[in-house]
């Protein structure tokens, strides 16, 4: 069993940045690889991000390429998104996942066996 808990959500200006963290409790974070998804008010939760077991490996959706970027220290079992060059359309609830098959991640939700509780991101613009 894991629990995520993600934190770093708020209200920055469009073109800003923010950081999301995702601490995870147990002592096999680096047997998941984890992904970031969001919700926007009115739409499907939506892949984000993924980073693989080791970190060494990234990938991301193409509306935040070359704006977000993944990381994670397995040594303090945390998960990181940073954001910059925030738009308005950035705006969502953002969601940290653990998926135990894949090593290097996957871009589907039913992929992925453990979430978060969410973070609100709010990008006024």
């Amino acid at each position: 069993q894991v629990q995520l808990v993600e934190s770093g959500g708020g209200l920055v200006q469009a073109g800003g940045s923010l950081r999301l963290s995702c601490a995870a409790s147990g002592r096999t974070f680096s047997s998941y690889a984890m992904g970031w998804f969001r919700k926007a008010p009115g739409k499907e939760r939506e892949f984000v991000a993924i980073i693989s077991r080791r970190g060494e490996m990234t990938f991301y959706a193409d509306s935040v390429k070359g704006r977000f970027t993944t990381s994670r220290d397995n040594a303090k079992n945390t998960v990181f998104l940073e954001m910059s060059s925030l738009k308005s359309e950035d705006t969502a609830v953002y969601y940290c996942a653990a998926d135990r098959t894949s090593y290097s991640g996957s871009t589907r939700e039913v992929d992925y066996d453990y979430w978060g509780q969410g973070t609100q991101v709010t990008v006024s613009s």
